[in-house]
């Protein structure tokens, strides 16, 4: 350990000499039984607890916590983490220095208890001024390849990724929404483990290495969103996919109300995916099972309970920037796999002016230009290709959303109006011809700006803000 570090306790800060600091934590290995080591940049606390028997906790009872003052340590921070539960790991990154890097993980041995750690200690002030973030921790075991070609069928993409990386366990591909015999030119690929996931990642790194003679792109494919039992028991709404683009709602809901008359309320669908809502959850499951399988326009189906997601608290975070959304309150349904890695990830937020009022939102992705150096060598790249948080405007990200649900792209048309000062106001009306015939043909914002950049940007907002009332969630979009 370093000789000098800062003690925090109460917000003193006087200095900590590394015998302090050792003693401090030989006083809390004392205290509570559990063992210390430190190995591969992290300090390892427990993993098992003292007289823990049976496997490790399952997946899902892990936090992730951030914004660790960098001279904290074991000794404060346990105390800290144990009023949520019993802890069976807690591994604190590292500095070849001696202090923290910033950020710990936190293994529960429920997943009640990890929960309850989001719950109370989220922004919870550790010291004066000096607030941690807390939230899931997820062992992530899929990939996600792209340019993938589209004629090849599941059998032969798990066969070539067992031949290529070690542990796979499983591949998702799904058919294409215009012509079923042919893949989406992407698949997921599942593995025993988040390490051999991660292996096969730096084995794929996109430039590097090719499949049937495509170089492919590979990254991590978003953590499924976890949904607690308590709220899937209340879901009344059925998953629907693999339809036809052709088929309507009218012959999805006639279709699920076969079994029962009168039992479907409404239906949402959505180029090749539907939700198929229920009065009540009885009849809702009961179709689930006699429906999933069936075909309807000749395209069997597969159905599955929606997964709720918090719709409003969704959109709010993605305009602050807020890549996780919570499930609470106000609900829009997802499906439970067809997540395209690249979802909406940061969205702008506008200038106060146009959004007409102030809120607090995390720190803008750096933005900065670096030299560009003679030889420097370029390579062609589609905007399609980046990741979201490539994108500093809504209009960006309304192109991006647009592509990635194999819709047109969206079109601007722009109104003016004069005010009574005698200022040209403008707005702009978005219309996206996937869309266009079905709820909503048009999307207009309720506010005039006078300048053109203000008007795109903020009705572009507007939109992706009402496709999501339209029940479309970014982690629905569907390529």
């Amino acid at each position: 350990m370093n000789e000098e570090n800062i003690d925090g306790t109460n917000g003193c800060s006087k200095v900590r000499t590394g015998t302090q600091n050792e003693a401090a934590l030989l006083a809390l290995m004392e205290k509570t039984g559990y063992n210390m080591v430190q190995e591969n940049g992290q300090r390892k606390f427990g993993g098992p607890p003292p007289g823990w028997e049976g496997p490790p906790p399952p997946r899902g009872c892990e936090v992730f916590v951030g914004k660790i003052p960098r001279d904290m340590y074991e000794d404060e921070l346990v105390p800290v983490f144990e009023r949520a539960g019993k802890i069976y790991e807690f591994r604190l990154m590292m500095e070849f220095s001696g202090e923290n890097r910033g950020y710990a993980f936190v293994m529960y041995t429920t997943k009640e208890e990890a929960q309850l750690a989001i719950r109370t200690l989220n922004n919870y002030e550790i010291r004066p001024g000096k607030f941690i973030g807390v939230c899931v921790s997820l062992d992530n075991c899929r990939l996600f390849i792209g340019a993938i070609p589209k004629e090849k069928k599941k059998e032969e993409i798990l066969d070539e990724m067992k031949k290529v990386t070690e542990g796979v366990v499983d591949v998702i591909v799904y058919p294409s929404a215009t012509d079923k015999t042919k893949n989406r030119g992407f698949a997921f690929v599942e593995y025993e483990s988040h390490r051999a996931a991660a292996m096969a990642r730096r084995k794929l790194i996109p430039g590097t290495f090719q499949l049937w003679g495509h170089t492919i792109q590979v990254d991590w494919a978003d953590p499924e969103k976890e949904v607690d039992e308590e709220t899937m028991q209340r879901v009344k709404v059925l998953y629907v996919r693999n339809l036809m683009i052709s088929t309507t709602e009218e012959t999805i809901k006639a279709e699920f109300n076969k079994f029962k008359p009168g039992a479907v309320e409404r239906v949402k669908k959505l180029r090749d995916y539907a939700f198929v809502h229920f009065f009540n959850r009885e009849d809702a499951v009961a179709a689930m099972s006699v429906m999933n399988g069936k075909c309807i326009d000749g395209a069997c189906i597969e159905v599955t309970l929606a997964k709720p997601v918090n719709k409003e608290n969704t959109w709010r975070q993605h305009l602050n920037g807020q890549i996780s959304p919570n499930s609470e309150n106000l609900i829009v349904f997802t499906n439970k796999e067809e997540s395209h890695p690249k979802t909406l990830g940061k969205l702008p937020t506008l200038p106060a002016r146009l959004n007409g009022q102030h809120s607090p939102s995390p720190p803008e992705v750096e933005r900065c230009t670096y030299p560009f150096y003679p030889g420097t060598k370029l390579t062609p790249i589609s905007m399609y290709s980046l990741k979201s948080n490539h994108f500093n405007s809504a209009v960006m990200h309304l192109d991006y959303y647009c592509n990635k649900n194999n819709w047109a792209p969206p079109e601007y048309y722009l109104y003016s109006t004069t005010s009574q000062d005698g200022k040209v106001l403008l707005v702009y009306k978005i219309v996206i011809p996937a869309i266009a015939n079905g709820s909503q043909s048009y999307f207009m914002p309720d506010k005039l700006c006078t300048t053109l950049e203000d008007a795109k940007e903020l009705a572009a907002q507007f939109t992706l803000l009402h496709l999501g009332n339209l029940d479309i969630c970014p982690c629905q979009i569907s390529c």
